[in-house]
């Protein structure tokens, strides 16, 4: 797993460092970094060219930009380092590089859209969910066909999540495509996946994710929480847990870890118990920086009996926008 992710110059994140757990949650104003840092994951595998990396302004003459993973068990000490200076280096140190490539190649990071997770697919063995949650109904009729158990417990779970609903049905609209449709439990009526709403296709996706037989070894979610109802959030909050604590839900597979980010008071105070799993992004003149909850030196004190959410909101944690 990684243990904290150090950004030198890279856009917003001219000098900040990124404490991660198994599961963090980063909350902050817009600009503060959160998408940043994900974005960042994502270049270190698939890297653009400098100019789109690089701080606002900043030359290649003038400084180099940096990514700096630093791992923990297995690879304990270990660092991968991605250079943009202004042609692009990737390098490991302290552990086989075979071993910290498999780990980054297997990154995923997701800005889930719903018009493209109810879209049709062309289903075949190797699909994988799109950034924006593109082939969800692939994904879903690999479950169906190759994994029926699971597929069975994800259906179940589904009818938690959504009472009125019992079932997910695929449908061939064109020869060679899968869609995606959901059986109401009163009537039997199939709605088709365009049908649905927004939260709706964003819940399935993240339940999914979930559910998957071989996900990824680091999930990054931009606000999972959108357009999801508040009574859905804590539904959100063991789906997302049920990836990174396996061994709590049966699973016999390794965690993954997993960033989300998020605007909301009401998905944060889901979170008052583990303040190490919250990170707060801040805005400031020199750059976006992070911190880790539980650092802060007065946060029992400031909590108090108050919801957490309600303490973020009301700025004396940071990580909100700042007043004019």
């Amino acid at each position: 797993m990684i243990k904290s992710v150090q950004f030198q110059n890279f856009k917003v994140l001219r000098d900040a460092t990124l404490p991660l757990d198994r599961f963090t949650l980063i909350v902050g104003p817009n600009g503060s970094g959160k998408s940043t840092a994900l974005q960042a994951l994502q270049a270190v595998k698939n890297p653009p060219p400098y100019s789109v990396v690089a701080t606002a302004g900043l030359k290649p003459t003038e400084a180099a930009v940096e990514v700096i993973i630093q791992w923990e068990a297995p690879y304990e000490g270990a660092l991968s380092t991605a250079v943009w200076s202004p042609v692009f280096s990737l390098r490991h140190q302290g552990a086989e590089e075979s071993n910290l490539d498999t780990k980054l190649n297997k990154v995923r990071i997701y800005t889930l859209d719903a018009p493209a997770i109810a879209a049709p697919t062309q289903p075949h063995p190797k699909l994988e969910l799109a950034r924006d949650g593109s082939h969800l109904v692939g994904i879903l009729d690999h479950l169906h066909g190759r994994e029926p158990e699971r597929f069975e417990a994800l259906n179940d779970e589904l009818g938690r999540w959504f009472p009125e609903f019992d079932r997910i049905l695929f449908d061939t609209p064109a020869p060679g495509q899968k869609s995606l449709l959901l059986r109401t439990r009163n009537g039997h009526y199939a709605i088709p996946a365009a049908d649905l709403s927004q939260g709706t296709l964003l819940a399935l996706t993240v339940l999914t994710l979930g559910y998957l037989p071989d996900p990824p070894s680091l999930v990054g979610l931009e606000e999972p929480d959108r357009g999801i109802h508040p009574r859905l959030l804590r539904q959100i909050q063991d789906a997302l847990y049920r990836l990174s604590y396996p061994e709590d839900y049966g699973e016999k597979r390794g965690p993954v870890q997993v960033i989300a980010t998020t605007h909301s008071p009401y998905l944060l105070d889901l979170y008052r118990d583990y303040p190490e799993e919250i990170v707060i992004a801040q805005k400031t003149e020199e750059g976006a920086r992070f911190e880790r909850l539980s650092d802060h030196p007065h946060l029992i004190e400031i909590l108090g009996d108050a919801p957490l959410g309600e303490v973020w909101y009301s700025g004396v944690l940071g990580g909100v926008p700042a007043e004019q």
